[in-house]
């Protein structure tokens, strides 16, 4: 069923929502959250289309908030309602012109579901500075955005994880999911010490850089980030006393784990459609600490190769090897973080390297 509305008001959306599920004999409400997306006319398809399915695990009411002719002297809201067509959810799209783009944060306050947690997404590059501190991101206990669709990657996660607040999230960090799970099964078995690491991946992925800073910090190495020509992350090796732990995945569908001493494994390592990582995202309500320590190792290591740009890089004597070790531990101990190891804290302020570059693909 849809329903379409011009110059109307909330209180005309909320009529034609309560009649709508009325006439369809679905008059009890079983959703179980509010999901807010924040789009441009030309990518409300894909973020809608994704929600849509993202929707059949959790049964939600989708709010798109479009902005329109927003520098128009008068304000307007058209509303398209759509349910039961593709899941058991309610979809609104909010069209809004003039002044009234300016203050959405007004026209959906009074659409959100009762007693139900609120999750926004900005599935484009233009993201708020502060995501928590904006207007529409007050009313969220989830916020989702997603780096990798602005122009300056790398920047853009930066600044999100600079202006971090508990419930922020980002999708450059929800594609990494599986890298993770499948590290994480291979430590778990015995491994010779790690002395250090490496993520290969595409030009400017901001993906590569969260797994390398994660790396980082949950092994207490220097993990090195070298660039490839993708798609997304293609490889991780993890250098031991032993000899090396690798994932090598070229084709972004399938991945060979190789270990010292056994046969190589083939693992199906795929690049996930953006429905599946929202639907990751939706599973969850509290805060990533995880996600927060990683961005923040990524945003302090992106401030100190900048500043250290053009400075040739000398070998460091014993005093000062000595030096950068006790403040490396001093560092681990004060943001609760593993010890690095010596021969890691000497490395530190060269550990990630990567090309500022554009390229096609995430994780």
């Amino acid at each position: 069923m849809n329903i379409d509305l011009t110059g109307t008001t909330t209180r005309k959306i909320q009529d034609a929502l309560t009649q709508s599920r009325h006439l369809m004999g679905g008059p009890a409400v079983g959703m179980v959250l509010t999901l807010i997306i924040v789009t441009d006319e030309s990518a409300q398809y894909d973020a809608v289309r994704a929600a849509t399915e993202a929707a059949r695990e959790h049964p939600c009411r989708v709010l798109t908030v479009i902005s329109r002719d927003p520098r128009g002297n008068s304000s307007r809201l058209d509303a398209e309602i759509r349910m039961g067509e593709t899941g058991p959810g309610e979809t609104v799209l909010l069209r809004m012109y003039g002044p009234l783009a300016e203050h959405a944060d007004s026209v959906v306050v009074p659409l959100l579901m009762p007693d139900t947690p609120v999750v926004i997404w900005w599935p484009g590059g233009k993201v708020p500075k502060s995501p928590s501190k904006s207007g529409l991101g007050k009313l969220a206990t989830r916020r989702i955005t997603d780096a990798y669709a602005a122009r300056d990657r790398l920047g853009t996660l930066a600044q999100l994880a600079g202006n971090y607040s508990p419930g922020d999230t980002d999708f450059t960090w929800t594609r990494l999911t599986s890298w993770r799970s499948l590290l994480a099964a291979s430590l778990d078995q015995d491994h010779d010490e790690i002395v250090s690491g490496e993520v290969m991946a595409e030009p400017d992925s901001p993906s590569a850089e969260l797994l390398a800073a994660w790396l980082s910090i949950r092994l207490g190495v220097a993990v090195e980030r070298t660039v490839s020509e993708g798609p997304g992350i293609t490889g991780v090796r993890l250098t031991t006393t032993g000899g090396d732990i690798v994932i090598d995945r070229p084709d972004g569908r399938v991945a060979t784990l190789c270990r010292p001493g056994q046969p190589d494994r083939q693992v199906a390592l795929m690049r996930r459609p953006m429905s599946e990582l929202l639907a990751e995202e939706l599973r969850r309500l509290d805060p990533d600490e995880v996600y927060r320590e990683a961005a923040a190792r990524f945003a302090k290591d992106l401030a100190g190769g900048a500043s250290d740009e053009g400075v040739a890089s000398e070998p460091l004597s014993g005093t000062q090897e000595a030096a950068a070790t006790k403040k490396a531990e001093k560092e681990a101990a004060k943001e609760g973080l593993p010890e690095a190891p010596a021969s890691s804290a000497a490395k530190s302020s060269g550990g990630k390297r990567s090309s500022r570059g554009k390229s096609s693909g995430d994780a």
